[in-house]
Protein backbone atom coordinates (compact mmCIF):
# COMPACT_ATOMS: atom_id res chain seq x y z
CA UNK A 1 0.00 0.00 0.00
CA UNK A 2 1.37 3.44 -0.97
CA UNK A 3 0.77 6.00 1.74
CA UNK A 4 0.91 8.96 -0.63
CA UNK A 5 -1.16 12.17 -0.72
CA UNK A 6 -0.53 14.89 -3.29
CA UNK A 7 2.85 13.23 -3.96
CA UNK A 8 3.73 13.54 -0.25
CA UNK A 9 4.24 10.61 2.08
CA UNK A 10 1.69 10.51 4.91
CA UNK A 11 4.29 9.42 7.46
CA UNK A 12 6.56 12.26 6.36
CA UNK A 13 3.82 14.83 7.00
CA UNK A 14 3.13 13.36 10.43
CA UNK A 15 6.79 13.13 11.44
CA UNK A 16 7.67 16.67 10.31
CA UNK A 17 4.71 18.31 12.08
CA UNK A 18 5.12 16.09 15.15
CA UNK A 19 8.81 17.01 15.53
CA UNK A 20 8.08 20.69 14.87
CA UNK A 21 5.52 20.68 17.69
CA UNK A 22 7.82 18.79 20.09
CA UNK A 23 10.72 21.17 19.39
CA UNK A 24 8.62 24.35 19.64
CA UNK A 25 7.02 23.55 23.02
CA UNK A 26 10.15 24.49 25.09
CA UNK A 27 10.29 27.76 23.13
CA UNK A 28 6.62 28.45 23.92
CA UNK A 29 7.30 27.63 27.57
CA UNK A 30 10.11 30.21 27.76
CA UNK A 31 7.92 32.85 26.11
CA UNK A 32 5.09 32.10 28.55
CA UNK A 33 7.39 32.51 31.54
CA UNK A 34 8.80 35.73 30.06
CA UNK A 35 5.43 37.43 29.40
CA UNK A 36 3.74 36.11 32.54
CA UNK A 37 1.31 33.74 30.84
CA UNK A 38 1.15 31.52 33.92
CA UNK A 39 -1.86 29.52 35.12
CA UNK A 40 -2.07 30.04 38.88
CA UNK A 41 -3.93 27.33 40.86
CA UNK A 42 -7.22 28.25 42.56
CA UNK A 43 -10.27 26.46 43.96
CA UNK A 44 -11.61 25.82 40.44
CA UNK A 45 -8.35 24.42 39.02
CA UNK A 46 -7.19 20.81 39.24
CA UNK A 47 -3.44 21.51 39.11
CA UNK A 48 -1.60 22.49 42.31
CA UNK A 49 1.39 24.48 41.05
CA UNK A 50 1.84 27.42 38.65
CA UNK A 51 2.01 26.23 35.04
CA UNK A 52 3.10 28.12 31.90
CA UNK A 53 0.47 28.48 29.20
CA UNK A 54 0.84 29.50 25.54
CA UNK A 55 1.31 25.90 24.38
CA UNK A 56 -0.92 26.97 21.50
CA UNK A 57 2.09 28.79 20.05
CA UNK A 58 3.86 25.47 19.51
CA UNK A 59 0.77 23.87 17.95
CA UNK A 60 0.28 26.85 15.66
CA UNK A 61 3.98 26.88 14.75
CA UNK A 62 3.81 23.20 13.80
CA UNK A 63 0.68 23.92 11.75
CA UNK A 64 2.52 26.67 9.84
CA UNK A 65 5.51 24.39 9.32
CA UNK A 66 3.25 21.73 7.85
CA UNK A 67 1.51 24.25 5.62
CA UNK A 68 4.81 25.65 4.30
CA UNK A 69 6.01 22.18 3.29
CA UNK A 70 2.77 20.50 2.25
CA UNK A 71 -0.01 23.07 1.86
CA UNK A 72 -1.37 24.78 -1.22
CA UNK A 73 -2.13 28.46 -1.73
CA UNK A 74 -5.83 29.03 -2.30
CA UNK A 75 -8.61 31.37 -1.24
CA UNK A 76 -9.75 28.77 1.28
CA UNK A 77 -6.29 28.44 2.76
CA UNK A 78 -5.80 32.22 2.96
CA UNK A 79 -9.08 32.52 4.88
CA UNK A 80 -7.96 29.77 7.27
CA UNK A 81 -4.58 31.43 7.83
CA UNK A 82 -6.21 34.80 8.56
CA UNK A 83 -8.96 33.36 10.75
CA UNK A 84 -6.64 31.06 12.73
CA UNK A 85 -4.15 33.90 13.33
CA UNK A 86 -6.93 36.08 14.74
CA UNK A 87 -8.03 33.21 17.00
CA UNK A 88 -4.43 32.64 18.10
CA UNK A 89 -3.98 36.33 18.96
CA UNK A 90 -7.08 36.55 21.14
CA UNK A 91 -5.98 33.32 22.83
CA UNK A 92 -2.51 34.71 23.53
CA UNK A 93 -3.92 37.90 25.05
CA UNK A 94 -6.33 35.84 27.16
CA UNK A 95 -3.52 33.58 28.36
CA UNK A 96 -1.55 36.62 29.52
CA UNK A 97 -4.48 38.56 30.97
CA UNK A 98 -8.05 37.17 30.91
CA UNK A 99 -10.38 38.83 28.38
CA UNK A 100 -14.13 39.16 28.93
CA UNK A 101 -16.10 36.33 27.34
CA UNK A 102 -18.16 38.63 25.10
CA UNK A 103 -15.03 40.08 23.50
CA UNK A 104 -13.59 36.63 22.84
CA UNK A 105 -16.93 35.59 21.37
CA UNK A 106 -16.96 38.62 19.04
CA UNK A 107 -13.45 37.82 17.77
CA UNK A 108 -14.44 34.18 17.19
CA UNK A 109 -17.44 35.28 15.13
CA UNK A 110 -15.21 37.56 13.01
CA UNK A 111 -12.69 34.75 12.41
CA UNK A 112 -15.51 32.35 11.53
CA UNK A 113 -17.09 34.81 9.08
CA UNK A 114 -13.75 35.21 7.28
CA UNK A 115 -13.65 31.45 6.63
CA UNK A 116 -17.35 31.21 5.77
CA UNK A 117 -17.74 34.27 3.51
CA UNK A 118 -14.26 34.89 2.10
CA UNK A 119 -13.18 31.24 2.10
CA UNK A 120 -16.62 30.11 0.85
CA UNK A 121 -16.74 27.21 3.32
CA UNK A 122 -20.25 26.62 4.59
CA UNK A 123 -23.02 24.04 4.81
CA UNK A 124 -25.14 24.26 1.67
CA UNK A 125 -27.03 21.20 2.80
CA UNK A 126 -26.90 19.00 5.87
CA UNK A 127 -27.58 15.28 6.02
CA UNK A 128 -28.15 13.82 9.46
CA UNK A 129 -29.09 10.14 9.51
CA UNK A 130 -31.99 10.01 7.00
CA UNK A 131 -32.81 13.72 7.16
CA UNK A 132 -31.55 16.01 4.40
CA UNK A 133 -31.91 19.80 4.62
CA UNK A 134 -30.94 22.46 2.08
CA UNK A 135 -30.36 26.11 3.03
CA UNK A 136 -30.23 29.45 1.27
CA UNK A 137 -26.98 31.42 1.38
CA UNK A 138 -27.79 33.54 4.46
CA UNK A 139 -28.92 30.57 6.55
CA UNK A 140 -25.83 28.65 5.42
CA UNK A 141 -23.60 31.50 6.59
CA UNK A 142 -25.34 31.66 9.98
CA UNK A 143 -25.28 27.90 10.60
CA UNK A 144 -21.66 27.54 9.53
CA UNK A 145 -20.53 30.48 11.67
CA UNK A 146 -22.41 29.02 14.64
CA UNK A 147 -20.78 25.63 14.00
CA UNK A 148 -17.25 27.09 14.03
CA UNK A 149 -17.83 29.15 17.18
CA UNK A 150 -19.62 26.30 18.97
CA UNK A 151 -16.91 23.71 18.30
CA UNK A 152 -14.16 26.19 19.20
CA UNK A 153 -15.78 26.80 22.57
CA UNK A 154 -16.54 23.11 23.12
CA UNK A 155 -12.83 22.25 22.88
CA UNK A 156 -11.99 25.26 25.04
CA UNK A 157 -14.42 24.11 27.76
CA UNK A 158 -13.01 20.58 28.07
CA UNK A 159 -9.45 21.88 28.45
CA UNK A 160 -9.50 21.24 32.20
CA UNK A 161 -7.21 18.25 32.63
CA UNK A 162 -3.68 17.57 31.43
CA UNK A 163 -3.81 16.07 27.94
CA UNK A 164 -7.59 16.19 27.58
CA UNK A 165 -8.21 18.77 24.84
CA UNK A 166 -5.05 17.72 23.00
CA UNK A 167 -6.02 14.04 23.11
CA UNK A 168 -9.62 14.61 22.01
CA UNK A 169 -8.40 16.78 19.13
CA UNK A 170 -5.79 14.19 18.12
CA UNK A 171 -8.46 11.47 17.99
CA UNK A 172 -10.68 13.71 15.84
CA UNK A 173 -7.95 14.55 13.30
CA UNK A 174 -6.91 10.88 13.16
CA UNK A 175 -10.51 9.83 12.47
CA UNK A 176 -11.04 12.37 9.68
CA UNK A 177 -7.70 11.44 8.10
CA UNK A 178 -8.60 7.74 8.08
CA UNK A 179 -12.08 8.40 6.69
CA UNK A 180 -10.71 10.65 3.92
CA UNK A 181 -8.12 8.04 2.99
CA UNK A 182 -10.67 5.21 2.93
CA UNK A 183 -12.96 7.25 0.67
CA UNK A 184 -10.02 7.96 -1.68
CA UNK A 185 -10.33 11.72 -1.18
CA UNK A 186 -6.54 11.73 -1.02
CA UNK A 187 -5.92 14.90 -3.01
CA UNK A 188 -7.96 17.30 -0.91
CA UNK A 189 -6.68 20.06 1.33
CA UNK A 190 -8.97 18.71 4.06
CA UNK A 191 -6.92 15.55 4.56
CA UNK A 192 -3.61 17.44 4.28
CA UNK A 193 -4.75 19.83 7.02
CA UNK A 194 -6.07 16.95 9.13
CA UNK A 195 -2.70 15.19 8.92
CA UNK A 196 -0.81 18.41 9.69
CA UNK A 197 -3.02 19.05 12.73
CA UNK A 198 -2.73 15.40 13.80
CA UNK A 199 1.06 15.67 13.93
CA UNK A 200 0.94 19.09 15.63
CA UNK A 201 -1.52 18.06 18.37
CA UNK A 202 0.22 14.72 18.96
CA UNK A 203 3.60 16.45 19.35
CA UNK A 204 2.16 18.83 21.93
CA UNK A 205 0.56 15.90 23.76
CA UNK A 206 4.05 14.55 24.52
CA UNK A 207 4.54 17.58 26.79
CA UNK A 208 0.95 17.93 27.97
CA UNK A 209 0.06 14.35 28.94
CA UNK A 210 -0.07 14.08 32.75
CA UNK A 211 1.94 15.22 34.50
CA UNK A 212 1.95 18.21 32.12
CA UNK A 213 4.99 20.42 31.60
CA UNK A 214 2.93 23.15 29.91
CA UNK A 215 -0.73 24.02 29.24
CA UNK A 216 -2.02 24.84 25.77
CA UNK A 217 -4.07 27.75 27.15
CA UNK A 218 -6.83 29.44 25.20
CA UNK A 219 -4.31 30.06 22.41
CA UNK A 220 -4.24 26.30 21.92
CA UNK A 221 -7.76 25.15 22.75
CA UNK A 222 -9.48 27.86 20.67
CA UNK A 223 -7.10 27.25 17.76
CA UNK A 224 -7.64 23.47 17.88
CA UNK A 225 -11.41 23.94 18.05
CA UNK A 226 -11.27 26.38 15.15
CA UNK A 227 -9.23 23.96 13.02
CA UNK A 228 -11.49 21.02 13.89
CA UNK A 229 -14.56 22.93 12.72
CA UNK A 230 -12.80 24.29 9.62
CA UNK A 231 -11.56 20.87 8.49
CA UNK A 232 -15.09 19.51 8.98
CA UNK A 233 -16.51 22.31 6.80
CA UNK A 234 -13.81 21.76 4.21
CA UNK A 235 -14.47 18.01 4.18
CA UNK A 236 -18.15 18.79 3.60
CA UNK A 237 -17.24 21.09 0.73
CA UNK A 238 -15.30 18.39 -1.14
CA UNK A 239 -17.76 15.62 -0.16
CA UNK A 240 -15.29 13.72 2.04
CA UNK A 241 -17.97 14.03 4.71
CA UNK A 242 -21.59 13.85 3.61
CA UNK A 243 -23.26 13.62 7.02
CA UNK A 244 -23.06 15.54 10.31
CA UNK A 245 -23.10 12.23 12.17
CA UNK A 246 -19.32 11.88 11.91
CA UNK A 247 -18.09 15.23 13.34
CA UNK A 248 -20.86 15.34 15.96
CA UNK A 249 -20.36 11.81 17.26
CA UNK A 250 -16.56 11.97 17.09
CA UNK A 251 -16.81 15.06 19.31
CA UNK A 252 -19.64 13.62 21.42
CA UNK A 253 -18.09 14.35 24.83
CA UNK A 254 -17.07 18.01 24.25
CA UNK A 255 -20.46 18.71 22.59
CA UNK A 256 -22.42 17.00 25.38
CA UNK A 257 -20.29 18.76 27.99
CA UNK A 258 -20.93 22.18 26.42
CA UNK A 259 -24.70 21.63 26.17
CA UNK A 260 -24.88 20.41 29.77
CA UNK A 261 -22.75 23.34 30.96
CA UNK A 262 -25.18 25.78 29.33
CA UNK A 263 -28.21 24.07 30.93
CA UNK A 264 -26.44 23.85 34.29
CA UNK A 265 -25.71 27.57 34.37
CA UNK A 266 -29.19 28.49 33.19
CA UNK A 267 -30.69 26.35 35.97
CA UNK A 268 -28.51 28.25 38.43
CA UNK A 269 -29.57 31.57 36.85
CA UNK A 270 -25.95 32.28 35.95
CA UNK A 271 -24.35 33.59 32.78
CA UNK A 272 -23.52 30.76 30.38
CA UNK A 273 -19.94 32.10 30.38
CA UNK A 274 -19.54 31.61 34.14
CA UNK A 275 -16.70 29.14 34.82
CA UNK A 276 -17.29 26.26 37.22
CA UNK A 277 -15.89 22.92 38.33
CA UNK A 278 -18.74 20.67 37.21
CA UNK A 279 -17.63 19.58 33.74
CA UNK A 280 -17.58 15.94 32.67
CA UNK A 281 -13.91 15.49 33.55
CA UNK A 282 -14.56 17.01 36.98
CA UNK A 283 -17.38 14.51 37.48
CA UNK A 284 -15.02 11.62 36.78
CA UNK A 285 -12.64 13.01 39.38
CA UNK A 286 -15.54 13.12 41.85
CA UNK A 287 -16.13 9.43 41.13
CA UNK A 288 -12.63 8.89 42.57
CA UNK A 289 -10.86 8.34 39.25
CA UNK A 290 -7.37 9.83 39.04
CA UNK A 291 -6.74 12.60 36.48
CA UNK A 292 -4.82 10.19 34.24
CA UNK A 293 -7.53 7.49 34.42
CA UNK A 294 -10.22 10.15 33.82
CA UNK A 295 -8.67 11.32 30.56
CA UNK A 296 -8.07 7.72 29.46
CA UNK A 297 -11.77 7.00 30.02
CA UNK A 298 -12.67 9.99 27.85
CA UNK A 299 -10.12 8.93 25.22
CA UNK A 300 -11.67 5.46 25.23
CA UNK A 301 -15.21 6.74 24.74
CA UNK A 302 -14.07 9.05 21.95
CA UNK A 303 -12.17 6.23 20.25
CA UNK A 304 -15.28 4.03 20.35
CA UNK A 305 -17.32 6.77 18.67
CA UNK A 306 -14.55 7.21 16.10
CA UNK A 307 -14.43 3.50 15.28
CA UNK A 308 -18.20 3.45 14.77
CA UNK A 309 -17.91 6.55 12.55
CA UNK A 310 -15.37 4.73 10.37
CA UNK A 311 -17.73 1.74 10.19
CA UNK A 312 -20.57 4.10 9.23
CA UNK A 313 -18.81 5.40 6.12
CA UNK A 314 -17.90 1.87 5.01
CA UNK A 315 -21.59 1.11 4.35
CA UNK A 316 -22.32 -0.47 7.72
CA UNK A 317 -25.02 2.14 8.31
CA UNK A 318 -27.64 0.15 10.19
CA UNK A 319 -25.26 -1.62 12.54
CA UNK A 320 -23.35 1.66 13.08
CA UNK A 321 -26.52 3.50 14.09
CA UNK A 322 -27.30 0.76 16.61
CA UNK A 323 -23.77 1.08 18.01
CA UNK A 324 -24.12 4.89 18.10
CA UNK A 325 -27.31 4.54 20.14
CA UNK A 326 -25.69 2.07 22.53
CA UNK A 327 -22.73 4.42 23.02
CA UNK A 328 -25.09 7.35 23.60
CA UNK A 329 -26.98 5.32 26.22
CA UNK A 330 -23.70 4.35 27.86
CA UNK A 331 -22.63 8.01 27.96
CA UNK A 332 -26.04 8.99 29.34
CA UNK A 333 -25.72 6.29 32.02
CA UNK A 334 -22.37 7.75 33.13
CA UNK A 335 -23.81 11.27 33.13
CA UNK A 336 -26.77 10.21 35.29
CA UNK A 337 -24.29 8.87 37.84
CA UNK A 338 -22.94 12.38 38.27
CA UNK A 339 -24.27 15.75 39.40
CA UNK A 340 -23.23 17.47 36.18
CA UNK A 341 -26.57 19.33 35.95
CA UNK A 342 -27.25 19.85 39.61
CA UNK A 343 -25.64 19.01 42.90
CA UNK A 344 -27.26 16.27 44.93
CA UNK A 345 -28.14 17.38 48.44
CA UNK A 346 -25.62 16.12 50.91
CA UNK A 347 -26.94 14.10 53.81
CA UNK A 348 -26.69 15.81 57.13
CA UNK A 349 -24.28 14.19 59.51
CA UNK A 350 -25.79 13.14 62.82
Amino acid sequence: MKWIINEYNILEILIVTFLASVILVPVAKKIANHVGAIDIPNERKVHTKPMPRLGGLAIYGAFLTGYIFYGELSTQMISILIGSFIILLVGIFDDIKPIKARYKFLVQVIAALIVVIYGKMYFEEVTFLWIQLRFNRIISYILSTFFIVAISNAINLIDGLDGLAGGVSTIYFLTISIIAYILHKTGGLDIILSLIMLGASLGFLIWNFPPAKIFMGDSGSLFLGFMISVTALMAYKVATLTTLVIPITTLAIPIFDTILAIFRRLLKHESIGTPDKEHFHHQLLKLKFSPRVSILIIYGINLLFSIVSILYITNHNKSSIVLYLLLMLFLLFIILKTDILYKHKEKKKK
